[in-house]
């Protein structure tokens, strides 16, 4: 069996070197041999940690320690719980009578990924059971700071090469002008820009500049209304217009309004993956800083907000206005 631990506050190289193992198992029985285990009591916890072979090839067990110990959206992670020494001698043996009864067949993969903005939350190496599962393959996964251009953009000209694209030197200087260090970021970004080029496979400063670039005012509007944030929307809606017809914005305000709306209706009623699945498979993560920002903004604001574009759109779309630029905004101030 093989113990593996990966930890950090890259998400993106966590979730890429998981499906790079994931990819190896048997692709006819692949979803009866993946398993994953986001809150677990104690003896459940152990009895994972005993799990028998299966008969159709090799079985991949994810554990992910962050809030393990738990129920509901809160719970306690493995790697700050309080365990005795009898738990973590029992943690131990587990792990280490697979290895020992060389079963090949069963990998447990231990997964602690915290935010980049809470570096608090890093696991403390000092604790018996961080060094517990060290003893393993273990692997840190943390985010390059975006004044390390260097590293970032050799990691981008990698991510660029998995999809057969390369990147100009100054390409990739405006990228990370754009999107700073977020690599799933990159990834979105990259496939756009490869589907723009094609058939060509080099990729130019001017591409991701006409294709990146402008898309980053959109992002700083709709921040700043999720926020309430009103003055500072107005502001960022004024860069958009000079480039963007008003109808343009308010199509992606609308979808990403609804978005909105349902997640503050069902925060608490579902989980952030729930969530994150109704809303075409957007990942947890997004939804939960989503949750964040939007904690002192009232569903009923959002609510009102979409009514006030859509009356502005239908009043565009019929022509009733002189300015569909000046309507858009008071659609937003309102």
């Amino acid at each position: 069996m093989g113990v593996y631990f990966f930890y950090g506050d890259e998400e993106y190289l966590i979730n890429k070197e998981l499906k790079k193992y994931r990819d190896k198992l048997d692709k006819n029985f692949s979803e009866m041999n993946y398993a994953v285990y986001d809150r677990l009591s104690y003896v459940d916890f152990v009895s994972v940690l005993r799990t028998q072979p299966m008969m159709f090839g090799k079985m991949m067990i994810v554990i992910n320690t962050h809030e393990l110990f738990g129920s509901g959206q809160k719970g306690e992670s493995l790697l700050s719980a309080s365990l005795d020494d009898n738990q973590i001698e029992e943690i131990e043996s587990a792990l280490s009578g697979n290895v020992e009864n060389n079963n090949e067949t069963v990998d447990i993969f231990f997964v602690e990924k915290y935010s980049k903005d809470d570096k608090k939350k890093k696991p403390d190496s000092r604790r018996k059971i961080f060094k517990v599962l060290s003893k393993y393959e273990s692997k840190s996964f943390e985010s390059i700071p975006t004044y390390k251009t260097a590293e970032l953009g050799a990691l981008i000209q990698q991510m660029a090469k998995e999809k057969k694209l390369k990147l100009e030197h100054s390409a990739v200087e405006s990228l990370i002008m754009s999107k700073g260090n977020d690599l799933r970021a990159f990834d979105i970004e990259l496939d756009k820009l490869g589907v723009y080029a094609y058939p060509e496979t080099v990729i130019t400063k001017k591409m991701v500049d006409e294709i990146c670039a402008s898309t980053e005012d959109i992002f700083n509007l709709t921040d700043n209304l999720m926020i309430g944030d009103k003055g500072k929307a107005l502001l960022e809606l004024k860069k958009l217009l000079i480039t963007k017809h008003p109808l343009q914005i308010i199509s992606v305000l609308q979808t990403m309004l609804k978005q909105w709306v349902f997640m503050k209706l069902n925060a608490g009623k579902m989980t952030n993956k729930e969530i994150g699945d109704k809303l075409g498979r957007m990942h947890e993560y997004r939804v939960k800083l989503a949750l964040e920002k939007m904690r002192k903004v009232k569903v009923k604001t959002l609510i009102d907000l979409k009514n006030n574009i859509t009356e502005a759109e239908y009043r565009i779309k019929t022509g009733q206005v002189f300015s569909p630029e000046e309507e858009l905004e008071n659609a937003i101030i309102r």
